[in-house]
Order: C-alpha cells, then structure tokens, then sequence
C-alpha cells in the first residue's frame, strides 16, 4: 500500500480532532460555514436538525464514515472529543522521552511518523483507536448518542450480597462503532495494514479489558445489606499507561503467509514475530516492524524534530535526564523567575484571596 495513502482513516480522525469542530467543521442553522456550498458528500445532519459541514479540502471522512454518522445521530462529537483527548494523552505519556508525541496544524497532526512502522506508529493507532471507542461508550450511557443507551444487559442477582442493575457504560458499542468507523479506510493485505489493524485493535481491546466493576450500598443506616453494581469505564489515563507498557514491550513482527489453502484463506495472511524464538503477539500486544529514526537530531526526511531546546532534568539518570534526553551534546542551564497565586484563603461568603508569590526557576535546555 503506498505511503500516501496509510492510515486514510486515522489521518481523517486526527483532521477532525484538530478541527475541535471549529476550523474544519462548521456548524450553521442553514447549511452554510467556512464553505460556500454544502454538497451532498460533505453535509451531515444531526438530530436537531442542524447541518454540519465538512471542509472537503481536507477530505476528512470515507463514504462509509460519513453513513456510520449519518446512522447514529450526536457521535461525531463524540468521535471528536475521543480523538483530542487521545492526542492529548500520548502527549503527556511521552513528555520526558526522546518523541515527545509532537502535532502540528493541519490534516496529518503527528507528521511523516505515520508513514512508517515503528513503535511510535503502533502508539499513535493504538491510542487513537481507544480514545474513540473510550468517548462513543461513554456517551451511549450519558444518553449523547440516540442509536445507543446504557449497557442494560447485566441484570439480576450477581452474588449472594449484590445484584446487577444501574447504568453500565457500553463498551460494546463503542468498540463495534470503532471498529467499523476507525479501521474502515485500511486496505490491502500487506504488513502494514496487518500492523495497524493489530494496534487499533489492541487499543481497544485495552479499554474494554480495564473495565471495573462500580457498586453502590443499600441498607437501613447506611449500612450495606445489598449492593447494585454495574461496569465502569477506566479513565484514559489508565489505559495511556497500559498502553505505554505495551508500546515498551512492543514486538517486532514480520508478514507470515500459511499457503494457499482455499477453506482457511482468511487465516493466509498474518503477524509473526521476527525471531522465531519469540511468541506470537497477543491481541492486547502492539506491533512494529522497522526501527524507530534518531530522534536526536532534525530530519526532514523523517520528520523528526531532535531534541534541541527541550527542557531536562540534570538530576535524573532515567529517560528525562540531560545525558539521554540530550543525547550527550550537552545542555545551558539558565534561570527565570515565575510569579505565582499562593497562600490562597476563601473568604465566607464568596470569595478567594491570595498573595503573589516570585520564585527563581533553575532551567536546563539541550543544546
């Protein structure tokens, strides 16, 4: 599959988180917004009646995206809401390393990253992947979307001291939604399509494996004779560091093709890793196959940024340290001063004082 078109899908989905439905997505009583006309490809209806139209220049969502809103009016906020808080966890996951997770404006946020098939790539799918399908279950039970509702499925006695009942998130429609919305515009059957499914799966499959439990007590006195108890979505957070720990365990994968076999051609093409001393990858795992670029040092070709003007930590031997976020040229240490709101005090009836506090930063930038 050519470079140009990887990731179609995903680079539509970061377009739209970027827009924070402002810039690319207009929103207008009578169908006009930053475009003059609203064609039939690129107006969307929800259910008030209110058209939303899409800048075609970016070319946001595939013909089939477009029926998936179209079917469940109130999602595209969702889908949108899911993918800016995506971005903005990879960001903070990857705050002390080497890739720090940069964006820019405009369609492609993450850059020429995504043309390739590193670790970093399989992070980007698989985080993408969860913020949707973490954001649609989220919203089915807060009553934003009409084709969903709570998941009522669990019902009845659950043990001998607490029953099924309250408002479960629906996880299950938020990763059919996902699925079929996220992964739609992927095509071919070579690795890197095998990879980007893999990881958008496996960001998924890591939302849905965090659930929890919630119960609530009843009982006379406060006292908790029964409870009712239903299934929670974990915060994003939780699943950015599980995430993270995949992406540091990542397994590097090779195409692997079972024959010609007619009755099992589903099962033809696959992941395998490349030692074969290794086990195969699970479902939860994150997939690569090539070496990430030096993200030291500027590159063009790469896309990479380096490392020059980052702040680090000249105390630290870890990833954030001056040694190896630097990557040894060295670093200038300057300081600044900040002023601050401290010994705040609240007042009855209503009102906060502080003072103002000035403290001396010590700052260390690689050079």
């Amino acid at each position: 599959m050519r470079a140009a078109a990887l990731g179609l899908a995903l680079r539509a989905l970061w377009a739209l988180a970027l827009s924070s439905l402002s810039n690319t997505l207009a929103v207008n009583n009578s169908g006009r917004g930053i475009i003059n006309v609203a064609s039939s490809t690129n107006l969307l209806t929800d259910s008030k009646n209110v058209q939303l139209v899409l800048d075609p220049s970016l070319q946001l969502l595939s013909r089939k995206q477009r029926k998936l809103i179209r079917q469940n009016p109130g999602i595209l906020h969702s889908v949108s809401s899911g993918l800016q808080t995506a971005i903005k966890e990879c960001k903070w996951q990857f705050r002390n390393r080497r890739w720090n997770c940069p964006t820019s404006q405009g369609p492609n946020i993450f850059g020429k990253i995504v043309n390739r098939g590193c670790r970093e790539t399989a992070f980007i799918f698989a985080i993408t992947s969860a913020g949707v399908t973490h954001s649609v279950a989220r919203s089915c039970s807060e009553g934003s979307i009409e084709s969903c509702t709570c998941d009522y499925r669990r019902r009845g006695p659950g043990g001998p001291d607490w029953h099924w009942g309250g408002c479960s998130d629906n996880i299950d429609f938020g990763r059919l939604f996902g699925r079929e919305f996220v992964d739609s515009s992927e095509k071919g059957r070579d690795l890197r399509f095998l990879m980007n499914l893999h990881n958008n799966e496996a960001g998924r499959m890591t939302v849905f494996s965090e659930m929890r439990q919630e119960c609530k007590c009843h009982g006379m006195s406060g006292s908790c004779t029964v409870r009712t108890c239903w299934m929670r979505l974990p915060t994003f957070r939780a699943v950015g560091d599980v995430l993270k720990d995949r992406f540091d365990g990542a397994s590097r994968v090779i195409y692997g093709n079972k024959g010609s076999n007619r009755a099992s051609r589903v099962e033809l093409h696959h992941l395998e890793p490349e030692n074969p001393a290794h086990k195969p990858p699970s479902p939860h795992d994150l997939v690569y196959f090539e070496k990430s670029p030096n993200f030291c040092t500027y590159s063009g070709k790469t896309g990479t940024a380096g490392t020059a003007g980052r702040f680090c930590n000249s105390s630290s031997p870890g990833l954030d340290g001056c040694e190896l976020l630097c990557c040894g040229r060295g670093y200038r240490t300057r300081t600044q001063r900040v002023t601050e709101r401290c010994n705040c005090t609240f007042h009855w009836c209503c009102h906060v004082s502080c003072l103002n506090c000035t403290n001396t930063q010590v700052l260390h930038e690689c050079l």
